[in-house]
């Protein structure tokens, strides 16, 4: 049996190889590190289409709680290295003049992970979402109780607050005519006290 280095230059193998070059099917082309190196629209398509396909498999391997940990976490940042890069080509097929995917397109591979508040876009996918630390990162915290504006507190707010209809009820009058008679009678006991002691040493 021939090794595979020989069969790929017998003459039907390299007639075969030349045949599909000329048709354009031949040898797999990589895509470009950078989006900014492309700059045919139909091919940036191609490329976008074949990072969504990426995604969309990473995401279904991603569903399975069974990978293990480490697995889990390093499927789920290619998917959002994935899909800054699927950003990216979006950016350039619309820089060419395509359409423009972040408003018409679907969104179906955004939506189904979850966003961190405050972690600038990175998401959590399937079983990622369950992992210990993310887990924690989701529940949320209690709602504080709404705090009353200024104009709330002041609505409450009457005479009554500020004591001015205290004497209407005539409760308070007699009791306060009773202390004055008392300090009164108080102020003139001491008086005559002391008036008594002054003329004493007058004397």
């Amino acid at each position: 049996m021939a090794r595979n280095a020989e069969k790929a230059m017998t003459t039907l193998a390299r007639w075969r190889a030349a045949q599909l070059a000329e048709q354009g099917k031949g040898i797999q082309e990589r895509r470009p590190y950078l989006a900014s190196n492309c700059h045919d629209l139909r091919r940036c398509e191609k490329w976008r289409m074949q990072v969504i396909r990426e995604i969309a498999k990473k995401v279904a391997q991603i569903q399975n709680a069974g990978l293990g940990e480490f697995r889990i976490r390093d499927l789920n940042d290619e998917i959002n290295k994935l899909l800054r890069e699927k950003g990216h080509w979006e950016d350039r097929i619309k820089e060419l003049g395509g359409p423009d995917y972040s408003r018409v397109g679907p969104k179906m591979l955004d939506h189904e992970g979850k966003e961190v508040p405050g972690n600038r876009g990175y998401k959590y996918f399937g079983a990622a979402k369950d992992l210990p630390g993310v887990r924690e990162l989701f529940e949320q915290e209690p709602p504080a109780p709404p705090r009353r504006t200024r104009a709330e507190i002041m609505k409450d707010i009457d005479a009554d607050y500020y004591g001015y209809r205290d004497d209407d009820d005539g409760i308070l009058l007699p009791l306060e005519r009773k202390e004055e008679e008392a300090a009164i009678a108080c102020a003139v006991q001491k008086w005559n006290e002391t008036r008594n002691q002054h003329n004493v040493s007058c004397a």
